[in-house]
């Protein structure tokens, strides 16, 4: 499992433009994602804020998604949504982390963080966590 979380800010004025173009991204997740296992959205209730809680069988599963999603997502951000934060839960692959890299500066804000503890006993934490 990969499992992510995007927070976006929804610009003044655009939540019903920011609904319709969500909408949009949802539409292309269904259609097109295979390995897309959780793709969640959230609405603060005074609806500036979102989440999306998004889980893929493997990180290469995110970089599909992207692609499918792109057209929407980058028409998203120009018209209707800006700081755009993404928090990975684990290492990105050799193919994400390449298209990260290709991103333009300061298109998103990244973060990622590593495993320290989990209910789950059957999920091995690392000896050593960086801190």
């Amino acid at each position: 499992m990969f499992e992510v979380t995007a927070r976006l800010k929804v610009r003044d004025g655009e939540l019903e433009g920011f609904k319709r173009q969500a909408a949009e991204v949802m539409k292309a997740t269904r259609e097109l994602d295979t390995k897309t296992m959780r793709y969640d959205w959230f609405l603060s209730d005074d609806g500036t804020e979102c989440e999306v809680r998004e889980r893929y069988a493997d990180a290469d599963a995110l970089v599909e998604h992207a692609s499918h999603i792109a057209e929407a997502r980058n028409m998203l951000f120009r018209d209707f949504a800006d700081d755009h934060t993404v928090v990975f839960y684990a290492e990105p692959s050799p193919a994400l982390s390449q298209a990260l890299h290709a991103m333009p500066p300061g298109a998103v804000t990244l973060k990622k963080f590593s495993l320290f503890q989990s209910l789950d006993a059957s999920v091995e934490v690392p000896e050593e966590v960086p801190a």
